[in-house]
């Protein structure tokens, strides 16, 4: 009971506390589409390593790209522009599995009362999941066949070691013609994937994958990997579908592609 009191004291704290952050960086320079906010400028965020510049690493490096007042990072929000984009998606009684979710994220999606809205992840993690969490290993799901209209799994497989498994669970409890957003980390420098069961400290992963917690690097033939797994590829690209304008006031990554699949 006691830390369940605490958890909450913790998240109503910590709401105020980005509120105050948020009115403090009000400007007009950029602007967050999730929380619908404008701001001189985002936050600093991300890991600056040799890695991520050498092999110019798509979603990763550190950059001013977080929203002061709900936290959301560039990958958050490009995946918003998506459902922008295609409003359709979460119509009447579709089915979400979100994997891992992001706070801003999760904020923007549980409003939608007319979907059943599922946030899962393997372990809770403090303050920075929601409360409602359900326990998932995405090798090993207890859901069953054909369950989720849409599943999003954003810069989570690059944390799984058995990442084919869990690719194959994905697809066994995504609908027929469901779609999945399947976002990672990803050099086109790179023409395979580099990965090595052998690389197992903290500072090695850093070295290698660009991360500490990082089991690989995905290289160019991320989409022949999901292909391999029974995927149908839709790609979204953020400067094919948005305006430059927005790009630079949501600060996106302009070349970034969305890997949309579906079933």
């Amino acid at each position: 009971m006691k830390k369940i009191l605490s958890d909450s004291i913790s998240r109503k704290v910590k709401k105020i506390y980005l509120f105050a952050r948020g009115i403090a960086y009000y400007g007009t320079n950029y602007h967050c589409n999730i929380c619908g906010k404008s701001f001189r400028k985002f936050l600093p965020g991300g890991f600056d390593l040799p890695i991520i510049k050498e092999m110019d690493i798509i979603g990763a490096g550190r950059r001013n790209h977080i929203c002061p007042n709900c936290q959301s990072t560039d990958r958050d929000r490009l995946i918003k522009s998506f459902f922008d984009i295609n409003q359709e998606l979460l119509s009447d009684n579709k089915t979400v599995l979100h994997i891992a979710p992001e706070p801003s994220l999760y904020n923007f999606l549980k409003k939608y009362k007319n979907i059943k809205y599922i946030p899962a992840a393997k372990y809770h993690e403090g303050i920075y999941y929601p409360k409602e969490m359900t326990l998932v290993d995405l090798t090993s799901m207890q859901f069953a066949n054909n369950e989720f209209d849409i599943i999003i799994c954003n810069h989570v497989l690059e944390h799984i070691e058995d990442h084919k498994t869990a690719l194959k669970e994905i697809y066994r409890v995504l609908v027929k013609k469901g779609i999945a957003i399947l976002q990672v980390p990803y050099s086109l420098k790179l023409k395979n994937t580099h990965e090595n069961p052998e690389i197992k400290s903290e500072k090695d992963r850093e070295k290698y994958f660009g991360q500490f917690d990082h089991v690989r690097l995905y290289g160019s033939d991320y989409t022949d990997i999901l292909k391999s797994a029974g995927f149908k590829l839709n790609e979204f690209i953020a400067e094919d579908n948005i305006s430059p304008n927005k790009i630079e006031k949501m600060k996106l990554f302009a070349n970034e592609t969305l890997f949309v699949v579906n079933k």
